[in-house]
C-alpha cells in the first residue's frame, strides 16, 4: 500500500494519507477523504451543540421547553419524552429519493421536516437542564457524559459525583474547578491529576494527597508549593490560605499559575498508554492524533471519546464512546455502535448505518432521521433487503455523478461528512467555535449560521463587584439574586451577562468554604478550558538543555541520559511554538517528577 499527498478542499493545505489509512478505508468501503483531518474535525464539531440551551415551543404539545435547538431553527422539535414515545411515527415522514437533486440538498430539507428531540438524554433523573448525557441524576447544566450524580456546570464526565465547574473528569467526586482529573476526590482548582485526594491548586499529580499549589509530584503528601511539611504544620499552613475570600482566592490563583510555569510539562498529557499521540489520552493503545480519549484502541483522528467501555478501530470520531467499533466520520454516536459512517447522534445497539441523524437501535439505514428499531430504510421509507441494497448503490453513484456544492463551491461526494451549512446549529454554539473560533463576519461570509444574543427580559439585581468578599458574609438570600456577570457581555465567551447561584450550588460552596463566583457559567467554562490545549499538533523538540531548561527557568533535579548536551528527542505536541510553557520529552520529564 502506498502513501498519498492531497490538497485539502477546505483550507488548501497539503495532507498525507498513510498506508494504514488506506487499509482502514478499504476495510469500511469508503473513498479517501478530500479534507485534511483538522478540517474534518471542524466540520463534525459544527454539528455538536454540547452546552447551549434555548427556550422554544414544542411542536408537539405547544408547551415552552428547553432545547438544544433555538426558536430560530425552522424544523420541528419535540420533548424527548414525547419523541421517545409511540405518540408519533417517524416512518410517516418517509419520502422517495429524488435522483434529480444532490443528496445533501435533499437531506438538509428532510432534517427540517422530521421532528427532532429537544435534548439528547438517556435515563435522566431530575436533570431537566442537561444535554448529551446518559444516566444523569440530580444534575444541573451538566453536559456530555455518562453516570453523574449531584453535579453542576460541568462537561466531559464519566462516573462523577458531587462536582461543580469541572471538565473532563473520570471516576471522581467532590471536585471543583478541575480539568482532566481521573480517580480524584476533594480536588479543587487542579488540572491533570489522577489517583489523588485532598488537592488544591495542583497540576500533574499522581498518587498524592493533602497537597496545595504543587506540580509534578508522585506519591507525595503534605506538600505546599512542592515543599514537604509535617502533617501538623501542613494543616496549620492550610488554614492560612483563606479560599472563602474572593480577593485572596484570586491572589492564590495568580501565584499558583506563576509557580506552575516554573516546571516542565510532558509533551503530551496521558497515562497508562502505548503508542499514542495527541493529548489527554489515558489507558489506551495505538491511538494516533487523538484528543481526550480514555480506554481507546486503534483510533486515529478522534476527539472526546471518553465514555467507557472504550472504543476501538475507528477514525474521525467526535464525542461519546461506550463500546463502539468501526466508526468513521461520526459525531455524538455511542452505546455499542458498530460499522456506522457519516452519522450524528446514532446510538444504542446500532450497526451498518450511513448519513443518518438521531436514530437508535436500528441497522441498515441510509439518510434516515428519528428511526428506532428499524432496518433497511432510506429517507425513512421501508424496503426489503434486496431493494435497499440496490437503491443504496444507485444513490452512492448519483452522489458521485451529481455532487453537492456548498456556498464556497466545495464539492461533496459520497465519503464526505455533511457540509457545515446543513447543521441545525449556529456555528458559535458548537464545539467548532471552541477549537476553530471564527468571528461573526467570517462565519456569515462563508455561509455558516450564527446566533446573535437576544435582549434579555430580566434585570440584574446585584452587580458582581457588590458580592461580599467573604463567603460567610453572603446571606442565603443571595440565591434569589440575579447577578450581573463581571464580564458584562464584553468577552468572546458567549457570556449570558447575568446568572443565579442556585441553592444546591450555594450549599456546595459552604461545604467546601469557597468564595462565590463572579462570572456566569459560560465565562467560567471558557476560563477553565483555556488551560486545555487545542487539537492541532506541532513539531516540537525537548527543551531540556542539560542541567536546565533551554529558557533557564527550570533546573533539573537529577542527571539525564544526554548529560550536559541538549536533549536530541523530537516529537509532535499540542503545545504551540509560541506558548511559554517548558516542554520536555517523556524521558526527561520522567526524570523530574518525584
Amino acid at each position: 500500500m502506498y502513501q498519498e499527498t492531497k490538497q485539502c478542499q477546505n483550507c488548501q493545505s497539503e495532507f498525507t494519507i498513510e498506508p494504514e489509512d488506506f487499509v482502514f478505508y478499504e476495510k469500511i468501503k469508503v473513498p479517501a477523504p478530500t479534507f485534511c483531518w483538522l478540517c474534518r474535525a471542524q466540520r463534525r464539531m459544527a454539528f455538536r451543540n454540547e452546552r447551549f440551551l434555548h427556550k422554544r415551543k414544542s411542536d408537539s404539545s405547544g408547551k415552552e421547553i428547553f432545547s438544544a435547538f433555538s426558536a430560530e431553527f425552522p424544523g420541528k422539535v419535540y420533548e424527548v419524552s414525547i419523541w421517545n414515545s409511540d405518540q408519533w411515527e417517524p416512518m410517516e415522514y418517509a419520502r422517495d429519493y429524488d435522483f434529480s437533486r444532490p443528496f445533501f440538498e435533499q437531506f438538509k430539507e428532510f432534517l427540517r421536516t422530521v421532528p427532532l428531540k429537544n435534548l439528547n438524554l438517556v435515563n435522566p433523573v431530575r436533570s431537566d437542564y442537561c444535554n448529551n448525557f446518559t444516566n444523569p441524576k440530580n444534575c444541573y447544566l451538566t453536559f456530555n457524559g455518562q453516570n453523574a450524580e449531584d453535579c453542576m456546570y460541568g462537561n466531559g464526565y464519566s462516573d462523577v459525583k458531587d462536582s461543580v465547574d469541572t471538565s473532563h473528569l473520570g471516576k471522581s467526586e467532590n471536585c471543583y474547578e478541575g480539568l482532566w482529573l481521573t480517580s480524584c476526590s476533594n480536588t479543587m482548582f487542579s488540572t491533570q491529576c489522577e489517583n489523588s485526594y485532598n488537592l488544591a491548586f495542583c497540576k500533574n499529580m499522581s498518587g498524592c494527597h493533602d497537597c496545595f499549589g504543587c506540580v509534578g509530584l508522585r506519591n507525595r503528601s503534605y506538600h505546599i508549593f512542592n515543599k514537604p511539611l509535617s502533617k501538623e504544620n501542613y494543616e496549620k499552613a492550610l488554614r492560612e490560605f483563606d479560599l472563602s475570600s474572593h480577593q485572596k482566592l484570586e491572589e492564590i490563583k495568580k501565584k499558583t499559575k506563576e509557580f506552575w510555569m516554573k516546571f516542565p510539562n510532558k509533551f503530551m498529557e496521558g497515562t497508562h498508554s502505548t503508542n499514542v499521540s495527541g493529548n489527554y489520552i489515558s489507558h489506551s493503545k495505538n491511538v494516533r492524533n487523538c484528543f481526550l480519549v480514555r480506554e481507546g484502541e486503534n483510533l486515529k483522528y478522534c476527539q472526546y471519546v471518553q465514555e467507557s467501555p472504550g472504543s476501538k478501530d475507528s477514525y474521525d470520531y467526535t464525542a461519546w464512546g461506550a463500546a463502539n467499533e468501526l466508526i468513521y466520520e461520526c459525531v455524538a454516536c455511542g452505546l455499542n455502535t458498530n460499522s456506522i459512517k457519516f452519522c450524528y447522534n446514532v446510538q444504542e445497539n446500532v450497526h451498518d448505518i450511513e448519513y443518518s441523524y438521531m436514530c437508535a437501535s436500528s441497522s441498515y439505514l441510509f439518510g434516515c432521521i428519528g428511526l428506532k428499531q428499524k432496518q433497511y430504510c432510506i429517507f425513512n421509507k421501508q424496503y426489503v433487503k434486496e431493494e435497499y441494497e440496490e437503491l443504496r448503490s444507485k444513490i452512492i453513484e448519483q452522489m458521485n455523478s451529481m455532487p453537492y456544492k456548498d456556498s464556497r463551491g466545495i464539492v461533496y461526494k459520497y465519503g464526505e461528512y455533511f457540509p457545515i451549512e446543513v447543521s441545525p446549529f449556529p456555528y458559535n454554539e458548537t464545539l467548532a467555535q471552541e477549537y476553530f473560533p471564527l468571528t461573526r463576519d467570517k462565519a456569515k461570509k462563508i455561509g455558516y449560521a450564527w446566533h446573535d444574543q437576544a435582549d434579555r427580559n430580566y434585570k440584574p439585581t446585584l452587580l458582581a463587584e457588590n458580592i461580599p468578599d467573604r463567603l460567610e458574609e453572603s446571606p442565603d438570600l443571595i440565591a434569589s439574586e440575579i447577578i450581573k456577570c463581571a464580564h458584562q457581555g464584553k468577552c468572546n465567551d458567549q457570556c449570558t451577562t447575568a446568572f443565579k447561584i442556585i441553592p444546591a450550588e450555594l450549599a456546595f460552596y459552604k461545604k467546601h468554604n469557597i468564595a462565590l463566583p463572579r462570572l456566569c457559567p459560560h465565562c467560567r467554562h471558557a476560563e477553565r478550558i483555556s488551560q486545555r490545549s487545542k487539537i492541532q499538533l506541532y513539531p516540537g523538540k525537548c527543551q531540556c538543555s542539560g542541567s536546565k531548561s533551554s529558557n533557564g527557568i527550570y533546573t533539573n533535579q537529577s542527571p539525564h541520559f544526554h548529560g550536559e548536551e541538549h536533549c536530541p528527542n523530537e516529537f509532535e505536541t499540542s503545545y504551540a511554538p509560541e506558548r511559554e510553557e517548558v516542554v520536555y520529552c517523556e524521558r526527561c520529564y520522567q526524570q523530574e517528577v518525584v
